[in-house]
């Protein structure tokens, strides 16, 4: 049987994806300890055509062993940044007119499938652990949560930025199609 698998921009099925490079979408770790948690975001920012990847805090970033074995080189393709201090990232991205989103379990949590986002967005991930630093939080004009059905109550952060990523292309997708 010969090899059937094509890159899927290869195919007529890409067609819908036209003209969304880059994805008017930014994603900002902020204290994300994991390299390879950063390294997986590339990854999936890469995949869906991410316009910036900004790492805060204590997150890591290229070059480092870990994130290249799970970004695959896709930390050469997206576009990112390093701030020790977020804050004047995050002033900055307000003053451009971009939506803060934290993904986040909060009193004031919309569902991800019934947010609305208003794009350009930059969603924000914290803390494996911790989560997003209330600092940080209290500056995002939104709070999203992915819907948790089952006994746990979080996702992987990188799992989270996959499911994420790929809702927001969707949605801008369909607001495309208007």
């Amino acid at each position: 049987m010969p090899n059937e698998r094509l890159p899927f921009s290869a195919t007529h099925l890409s067609s819908p994806y036209d003209g969304i490079r880059p994805l008017p979408v930014r994603v900002l770790l902020d204290n994300v300890r994991s390299l390879y948690n950063v390294g997986s975001f590339f990854r999936t920012s890469d995949a869906c055509a991410l316009e910036r990847l900004y790492l805060g805090g204590i997150t890591g970033f290229p070059p480092q062993k870990q994130i290249t074995k799970t970004a695959l080189g896709a930390e050469d393709s997206v576009p990112w940044e390093h701030h020790k201090d977020v804050l004047p990232l995050l002033d900055r991205l307000t003053a451009e007119g971009v939506e803060l989103a934290a993904v986040e379990t909060s009193v004031r949590s919309v569902d991800l499938f019934d947010w609305r986002p208003r794009f350009p967005v930059c969603i924000v991930f914290g803390h494996e652990v911790d989560g997003i630093q209330p600092r940080i939080a209290e500056r995002c004009d939104v709070h999203v949560r992915i819907p948790m059905l089952g006994s746990k109550h979080s996702l992987n952060v990188a799992t989270a930025g996959g499911v994420m990523l790929f809702e927001l292309l969707r949605k801008y997708r369909e607001l495309l199609r208007r």
